[in-house]
């Protein structure tokens, strides 16, 4: 019964992803079609005193948002001030490279997702850290094996100190769209072996390209947890996939998983994009927060 329902919620999901884009082009449209109706003087009266709610409701979320940033910036400084005292030490590079949660996607405040907030921060006052970010949206463990053999990637890590990585989610969605009529647990069991090879492959390219870098993985999240708590397969994919990458990178001595799963369960606050996929910028800036974490770690 259980897996049955675990095919029937993976299904609808993937459907509703597919009639997602649908629906926002239809209500634009359908905003732009509108023909203003004759007002009247109580119909003016009326909507100057909406529009003046209005106006008062928009600077409070504007106030909210500008004191949950103030917020944020000041957790961020307790948290991770010898880390900025490190940077501040010496000019260092960060190369970022994998899918849409390095490239930020979601992201509707423009910032970069986790990578803008985090450079952000450390070059608050002195830009001596320098960022290179080759994330690409859709990118799965085999593109990207590909994409390091770029001329520009190689060089950009060849000069790094530090390599961050966002990558396997979309390997995950890519077996639930194989087996869209047909979806069970196993064929997620039987790709994580393939995973577990490209993602090796991956860290021995890092490591050879330089050996002296730091790589920090960072694990991802179930987006559905949120709606389907009592779905446990959804979590055991994402918990077995995550497990292997942190096996395989702490094979290297300077190699550290960062988890981000539990960042999103357990709160109340939407830390997810209008896809409900991705990360809006309060679910980024929590992602931000716990790599500069674990850079405090390391120092």
């Amino acid at each position: 019964m259980k897996r049955k329902m675990f095919i029937y919620i993976i299904s609808l999901l993937l459907l509703c992803f597919g009639v997602a884009t649908f629906i926002i082009f239809e209500q634009s449209n359908a905003t732009n079609n509108i023909t203003m109706p004759n007002v009247t003087n109580e119909d003016e009266q009326e909507n100057d005193e909406e529009n003046a709610e209005n106006d008062s409701d928009e600077n409070q979320v504007e106030e909210n948002e500008e004191n949950g940033t103030e917020n944020f910036k000041d957790i961020i400084s307790e948290a991770v001030e010898s880390t900025i005292d490190f940077f501040k030490r010496k000019e260092t590079n960060i190369v970022a490279i994998g899918d849409s949660l390095t490239q930020g996607v979601g992201d509707r405040t423009d910032r970069g997702g986790y990578v803008g907030i985090i450079e952000e921060q450390l070059n608050a006052t002195d830009e001596r850290v320098h960022f290179d970010n080759f994330g690409k949206r859709g990118n799965r463990t085999d593109q990207l094996i590909t994409r390091l053999n770029d001329a520009s990637i190689v060089d950009a890590i060849k000069k790094s100190d530090i390599v961050l990585i966002t990558i396997g989610a979309n390997d995950i969605m890519q077996v639930a769209k194989e087996n869209f009529t047909n979806l069970t647990f196993e064929p997620f069991s039987k790709e994580l072996v393939h995973y577990e090879e490209r993602v090796k492959t991956i860290l021995e390219r890092i490591h050879e390209i330089n050996s002296n870098t730091e790589i920090y993985l960072i694990g991802f999240y179930n987006p559905f947890s949120q709606y389907f708590p009592e779905i446990e397969e959804l979590d055991q994919i994402v918990d077995s996939w995550n497990a292997t990458g942190q096996r395989l990178v702490e094979e290297h001595s300077n190699g550290t998983f960062i988890p981000t799963k539990d960042l999103f369960v357990g709160t109340e606050v939407n830390l997810f994009a209008d896809d409900n996929f991705h990360p809006n910028e309060e679910g980024y800036e929590l992602m931000a927060e716990r790599v500069l974490e674990y850079l405090t770690e390391e120092r």
